[in-house]
């Protein structure tokens, strides 16, 4: 290492993108993918009159008392005008599952198309889990992803998604990857001194 620099080959970018963690899909954009995915959820708007925070949302309620819901479906995308993604949230309550107790395919569908295109390939290992109904918490260089029961009622499901461009860990990855931190690998074949042979007579 000389000056902060090191001397071996730079991080390719596509290792790059596993590290530093970025939204790669807009609000608009993976709102459109719930929808292509048969999950109606509504276009990308501003959730107030002041327009500041933007959304879009699928809400589904399939059975309720006089109380609250026994079955529901809620999902949120929440960002702000320019299309940036900031949380991606919901909860699921009385899911349907089968004989063994794995989520409904129409319900896994919601978290195959979040981990699918959010592109961390790493939160792949989240769906089987979730198909269980089991709490998970994935963690990886600022992005979390949390799915548990809600310990406040019984058979009820919150789930988020968030990604902290500030986390300590998004600051050191970024530092690691910059390419001011690494030199261009010499070609040694270029710098090799060619050895003179002189002929006897």
């Amino acid at each position: 290492m000389l000056g902060g620099t090191r001397l071996f080959d730079a991080p390719s970018p596509e290792l790059t993108s596993q590290f530093i963690r970025r939204w790669r899909i807009s609000g608009p954009q993976i709102c459109a993918a719930f929808r292509d995915a048969g999950i109606e959820a509504t276009e990308w708007r501003a959730a107030s009159m002041r327009g500041v925070s933007y959304e879009c949302y699928f809400q589904r309620i399939y059975e309720r008392d006089d109380i609250r819901p026994l079955r529901s479906t809620f999902l949120r995308v929440r960002g702000n005008a320019s299309g940036e993604v900031l949380e991606i949230s919901g909860r699921i309550v009385g899911p349907t599952t089968d004989d063994q107790g794995l989520l409904d395919p129409s319900l896994m569908r919601i978290f195959e198309v979040l981990v699918n295109e959010v592109r961390w390939g790493d939160f792949q290992d989240t769906l089987i889990p979730i198909r269980k109904l089991l709490d998970i918490r994935c963690e990886r260089f600022g992005a979390s992803f949390e799915f548990r029961r809600e310990l406040s009622r019984e058979n009820s499901y919150d789930f988020t998604l968030v990604l902290s461009q500030n986390s300590d860990q998004q600051a050191r990855t970024r530092a690691y990857f910059s390419p001011d931190r690494w030199m261009v690998k010499p070609d040694f074949a270029r710098m090799r001194p060619v050895l003179l042979t002189v002929s006897s007579r």
